[in-house]
């Protein structure tokens, strides 16, 4: 069966289209992946309240990936704890070939079919934990291995594919499978499809966070106060909710070291 998203792009001779024409047309299919996206959000819903309960439960949530893929799981693990305030080890994200191939792609790395089941168990990998595999194509040997073994072993897993009836959803018990048609550039995964990816784990980090009680109101009030940036913003936060000045607040905020204790300590 051919992918979609190796399928043949809807645009001729981009060579010959002005940097208009490419930026224009580029955009114009980059609409429609927030309506693909739609189109998945009861499976989405369904492994958000699954997440949020094996987490309240001690568990750990994992990204696996290669290339693109990879990559965009380690940036939405790695923005959870400045962002949540959660510990690092909560979310991880893992890519084939290591950390170094977070920079640059180390050669036949997602083809190792054993490789991703050896990188969990690094983590020491347990039934409380959750696996998510990220493939645009839905046939890394890479994360399909990890899948397999991760289901053998009584771990719950899940998918993020841009084709339907990989293999990888094959071995996936939760399927996300969100198909956004073919690139603009034959086959460039990076984009579509890295896109609709990249949303969705926005959507499952964020929603599991909010389940967890890491946001008040609409506000991070559990967020690392890493740069001056982020200690300007718990200021406002905390002289807002207690009607105090800038100057009370932020002296609550650094006796405290966080919005919500900032905040508790005097409610």
């Amino acid at each position: 069966m051919k992918k979609t998203t190796e399928a043949e792009s809807n645009y001729k001779a981009l060579e010959k289209m002005t940097v208009h024409q490419l930026l224009v047309n580029i955009n114009n299919e980059d609409k429609t992946v927030a309506n693909a996206v739609e189109k998945v959000i009861p499976k989405i819903e369904k492994l958000v309240t699954v997440i949020a309960q094996k987490m309240q439960q001690g568990g750990r949530l994992f990204y696996m990936g290669a290339g693109t893929s990879g990559r965009l799981g380690i940036v939405d693990a790695s923005e959870c704890p400045p962002t949540f305030g959660v510990p690092q080890g909560l979310v991880i994200g893992i890519i084939a070939g290591g950390d170094k191939a977070i920079r640059k792609a180390v050669e036949f790395a997602e083809d190792d079919t054993q490789q991703g089941w050896k990188d969990l168990q690094q983590y020491k990998i347990n039934e409380k934990d959750i696996v998510i595999g990220i493939a645009a194509s839905g046939s890394t040997p890479y994360v399909i291995g990890a899948l397999a073994a991760c289901d053998k072993h009584n771990i719950i897993t899940a998918c993020i594919v841009c084709n339907k009836s990989s293999e990888l959803a094959k071995v996936a018990k939760h399927k996300i499978e969100i198909v956004v048609g073919p690139e603009f550039v034959t086959g460039s995964t990076r984009m579509k499809s890295g896109t609709a990816q990249k949303l969705a784990l926005n959507m499952i980090s964020t929603s599991v966070m909010i389940k967890l009680g890491k946001v008040k109101g609409n506000r991070m009030v559990d967020m690392q106060l890493s740069n001056n940036k982020l200690v300007d913003r718990g200021t406002k936060m905390v002289a807002e909710t207690l009607k105090v000045s800038y100057e009370k607040a932020n002296t609550l905020l650094l006796k405290h070291g966080s919005v919500r204790k900032a905040i508790e300590a005097v409610k």
